[in-house]
């Protein structure tokens, strides 16, 4: 619409053929770099959140681990299998509080109890021969990769996206746009479409943003690999 205006206000020689040339040369180099960003956005927020729900995963699948470690080491670990599935329980209902909402808290990950409550009681157990020797040391070695995949994911809460660069390619998307209505015709249709292309570009960069924060956003990492692991705790 601003591009309209200043098309429907300036002088004609301004518009002149040669000064579209210019012009459109001129949009053209911003819209290649445009384009490079948001293909580098994009992949950076596809890569941001395939790794914290990959992390996740792992951590789910290494609390699972943990458990079938410590069955294998004897009865003497049930109270600490207990205790880690109580603890386990308790962070999931701390950072998913509202799973039929599908809200998640990020700022429960860094709070609470964590496996270090779980490490301690290992390090605690008296092994009678080398198989539980072994064993205890796997755990250890297990819960000491869980509590740094912990953290990990605590230091992921935030976003990648810088927003100084994000409000350069806005300004940058802007501009194009604004070339487009400087030299479109003045009438309903092409708004209409000028507006459905810009919500479109809108929206993308608005995914974007939301894929960036899957703790926060829209578009959220999901508790079931948590819960499933958290079914598969105490069984023999």
């Amino acid at each position: 619409m601003f591009g309209m205006f200043l098309g429907a206000i300036l002088p004609k020689h301004h518009l002149s053929a040669d000064s579209r040339d210019v012009i459109k040369v001129a949009i053209a180099m911003i819209a290649t770099l445009a384009a490079l960003v948001v293909g580098l956005l994009i992949s950076s927020a596809k890569s941001s959140f395939d790794d914290k729900d990959t992390e996740m995963r792992r951590m789910a699948a290494q609390a699972i681990l943990l458990d079938r470690t410590l069955a294998e080491y004897g009865t003497e670990t049930q109270q600490i299998r207990e205790r880690f599935r109580e603890i386990l329980a308790m962070r999931i209902a701390q950072i998913w509080p509202d799973e039929s909402k599908n809200k998640v808290a990020p700022e429960a990950i860094g709070r609470g109890e964590g496996i270090e409550a779980t490490q301690r009681q290992v390090l605690d157990l008296s092994p009678q021969n080398d198989a539980q020797r072994w064993l205890k040391s796997t755990a250890l070695q297990i819960t000491g990769e869980m509590a740094g995949a912990h953290w990990l994911v605590f230091e992921r809460t935030g976003t990648a996206i810088q927003w100084p660069f994000l409000m350069i390619l806005i300004f940058w998307l802007a501009v194009i746009f604004a070339s487009f209505g400087l030299f479109a015709p003045r009438n309903g249709s092409v708004i209409f479409v000028l507006f459905i292309c810009a919500l479109s570009v809108a929206g993308a960069l608005f995914l974007i943003v939301q894929m960036d924060q899957p703790y926060s956003g829209l578009i959220k990492i999901s508790s079931a690999p948590v819960r499933a692991a958290l079914s598969q705790l105490g069984q023999e």
